[in-house]
């Protein structure tokens, strides 16, 4: 299945010449849907949310760019254990494909319904120096990270990406990095294309390093022409990062060690104007800030601490804790790993249906109160 969708929608862009979708990506989409309920395995939104009467209302949509459903939910139908299962090949597909992704974003959104919209943007601007360092005495943080994702106005998403896009927004955001002249975001662009083993191991060292996409990016043909126009910025002090082209075209990020979460929000919201200025973001007034996988629309903002908590989480009700909080636990290798020595990665959960300020907010408010409990216990 995977190989056949592969061959199918390799590229969307190809799929403009005609505006009605082909017989055989009809029957790929049908025979998707057909695997999906025959899994008693598989319990991805993507299956609970494509019913019948949905596959029938959208199999024969495409969108300008020539994306159809079958690039919506290739990655989880070749991939049953996919948590959400669907991916938006540009931004035109989160109108087109409503039926499909309104009540997926509901359930995984804290219930963010259909005619609910995405407050103003709220950085912070202002606010962060109230944001005072949650571990001063450094028992209990190692590190700090803010990050959002950023997708480029007029440019679709990775499964309709040509090899000359990659390479023009690559251009476009090398030349904003390479003119960065405040000192506390300055540094260098490595792109991944041609790069010595000697950078590659430094940056690996520094857990900058991102690799070709997993096999649900792989089967949502987001991984095209690796590794043209994919690439790293850091600042000289490491403390500021942006990802181009891994899954979003852009991943901004600020971190640095300890809890001060304040200092990171404000080079963070430095670094996003500093780019926006020069190359305009896509967001949309019901949405938010446009993704490529519909888990970070809105805010985009995921807020994490690298935390040790060896009393509190070693309790039975911990998980339940952190879920009353807003917060979700991670190993510290990332998603779908273990926790290592004690140490978790615990960020706030919610993306969408509250401002930036308020998801950072979220994860400073429930980490303090993590902290408490840990001294009290």
């Amino acid at each position: 299945m995977l190989r056949e969708a592969y061959s199918t929608s390799l590229h969307c862009v190809q799929a403009q010449e005609g505006m009605s979708v082909s017989p055989d990506v009809i029957a790929k989409i049908e025979e998707g849907y057909a695997k999906l309920q025959a899994a008693p395995e598989c319990h991805s939104l993507l299956k609970k949310y494509l019913t019948k009467e949905v596959v029938d209302q959208l199999k024969d949509k495409k969108t300008k760019l020539g994306a159809t459903l079958l690039d919506v939910i290739q990655s989880g139908v070749a991939n049953l254990d996919s948590g959400v299962g669907v991916y938006a090949p540009d931004a035109e597909a989160y109108t087109l494909f409503k039926p499909l992704f309104d009540p997926l974003i509901q359930d995984y959104h804290n219930g963010f319904a259909p005619n609910a919209k995405q407050p103003c943007t709220d950085l912070g601007e202002g606010k962060t120096a109230g944001l005072v360092d949650l571990d001063p005495e450094g028992k209990y943080i190692n590190s700090t990270r803010i990050r959002c994702g950023r997708s480029l106005q007029g440019y679709p998403f990775n499964p309709c990406l040509t090899e000359a896009n990659y390479l023009e927004m690559e251009s476009k955001v090398k030349g904003i990095f390479d003119n960065i002249t405040d000192p506390e975001l300055a540094g260098k662009y490595f792109p991944l294309d041609g790069m010595t083993k000697e950078v590659q191991d430094q940056l690996i060292k520094d857990h900058f390093l991102f690799k070709e996409g997993d096999r649900f990016l792989q089967a949502a043909n987001a991984c095209r022409y690796w590794p043209k126009g994919r690439g790293i910025f850091h600042n000289n002090q490491k403390t500021f990062l942006i990802w181009c082209n891994e899954e979003d075209h852009l991943r901004i990020i600020s971190m640095q060690e300890g809890g001060n979460v304040g200092q990171v929000l404000e080079r963070l919201i430095k670094g996003v104007k500093t780019i926006e200025k020069q190359a305009p973001f896509s967001r949309d007034d019901r949405l938010g800030w446009l993704t490529f996988c519909p888990s970070n629309l809105g805010t985009t903002v995921r807020a994490s601490v690298h935390i040790r908590l060896p009393k509190i989480s070693a309790k039975p009700d911990f998980k339940s804790i952190c879920d009353g909080l807003k917060l979700q636990i991670r190993g510290i290798h990332g998603e779908h790993s273990e926790s290592e020595g004690g140490v978790y990665d615990i960020s706030n959960k919610a993306r969408l249906g509250l401002t930036e300020f308020e998801a950072v907010k979220q994860m400073y408010d429930g980490i303090a109160h993590l902290i408490s409990l840990e001294k009290a216990a």
